[in-house]
């Protein structure tokens, strides 16, 4: 049999599936031996499993999303969600087109009929992901919060560059409010969020809800892009060693925004806008290890600093991606189920005054 066959490629991903659940799952104390010395930086010690996890990669010499031609690098997105991710129990999955686009709705086993719903766009640098690459999270986020999640799937460039991707999530959202008795939500609990470009598209979006004057109970901000016209200190200190690397940013900025000019655009920077009236409460998650830590933080501030409700999470000892891997390890499996609680925080019912 080929080494490149389909049977081949799945019986490798069978393979580099049970290494890492098997190697992950093991005791702490041998995890040690495995992954080496601590590594601490920054104040900071990364996570065991997740140093393992990485160790792992190099060993068997996995190559990055951005070295391999761009089909190859996209569908290579999605088996590394498939292996570190695994399947998540959901009530139930509904395939849907959405302002055109095609989207997918998990209902959580125990969803309320109108209930809270979550609009989320995938990471991948405007240029990967697809609804496939963030299954896995999507049904934890929805099953483990009780909240619908409505996953949208935006034009990528090199193919779309700005402005395809944001007018496709705001777009989806409009979508949403106007027809939202259709897919169970409650337009008074709607939530827009996403993970690394995809939380820049759902800030984006909560500000075009804000200045549309539309309903919009919570923006789920995780380790989100917010600045890509200067480098930050996470950006020197996380350059290279913890999955998301600058060769990756550099090349998708590349792709998404080849006109300079368009960085300092608050649609694709919106750290560099002004915060508007009436801007949705945020949850900002970010990983101790990652590049963008300091610029989502920095959007934390600034929200915080324009009066907006805003709670930001630090997960110290976790690497950009975390939130993927909900299939195997327990540091970041238990990080993204506590993003789920705040999102049925953020998206419970809100109490009515008395007359």
């Amino acid at each position: 049999m080929p080494l490149t066959s389909p049977r081949w490629a799945a019986a490798e991903q069978r393979a580099k599936t049970a290494m890492l659940r098997g190697a992950l799952g093991l005791p702490e104390r041998v995890q040690r031996v495995l992954a080496g010395r601590r590594v601490t930086l920054d104040g900071q010690t990364l996570a065991l499993d997740t140093q393992l996890m990485l160790r792992l990669e190099r060993v068997v010499r996995e190559p990055s999303v951005e070295s391999l031609p761009l089909e190859a690098g996209r569908r290579l997105l999605v088996q590394h969600t498939e292996i570190a991710g695994g399947h998540q129990p959901i009530g139930d999955v509904l395939d849907l087109e959405v302002a055109g686009r095609p989207a997918r709705l998990y209902v959580p086993t125990e969803a309320a009929s109108p209930g809270p719903l979550l609009v989320f766009f995938h990471g991948g640098g405007w240029v990967y992901g697809d609804l496939g690459s963030h299954d896995p999270p999507c049904r934890f986020l929805a099953e483990r919060s009780g909240v619908r999640v409505l996953s949208v799937d935006y034009r990528l460039a090199p193919e779309h560059p700005f402005p395809a991707a944001y007018d496709d999530a705001v777009a989806a959202y409009r979508w949403v409010v106007e027809n939202a008795a259709s897919i169970g939500a409650d337009v008074t609990r709607l939530g827009v969020g996403g993970d690394s470009a995809g939380g820049n598209l759902a800030a984006v979006t909560a500000v075009a809800a804000a200045k549309d004057g539309l309903p919009l109970a919570l923006q789920l901000l995780v380790y989100p892009v917010t600045d890509t016209t200067r480098a930050t200190r996470s950006r020197e200190l996380f350059e290279t060693g913890f999955y998301l690397n600058g060769e990756f940013l550099d090349r998708t900025l590349d792709a998404y925004a080849p006109d300079a000019a368009d960085r300092s655009d608050p649609r694709v920077s919106p750290l560099l806008g002004e915060v508007p009236p009436g801007l949705a409460p945020a949850y900002v998650a970010t990983a101790g290890f990652d590049p963008l830590r300091d610029e989502g933080e920095a959007y934390a501030g600034a929200l915080a600093d324009a009066g907006g409700e805003v709670e930001l999470r630090r997960f110290t000892d976790q690497i950009h991606g975390f939130l993927n891997v909900v299939g195997a390890g327990r540091s970041a499996r238990a990080a993204s189920a506590e993003i789920a609680a705040a999102l049925a925080v953020g998206l419970r019912p809100r109490p009515t005054s008395r007359q």
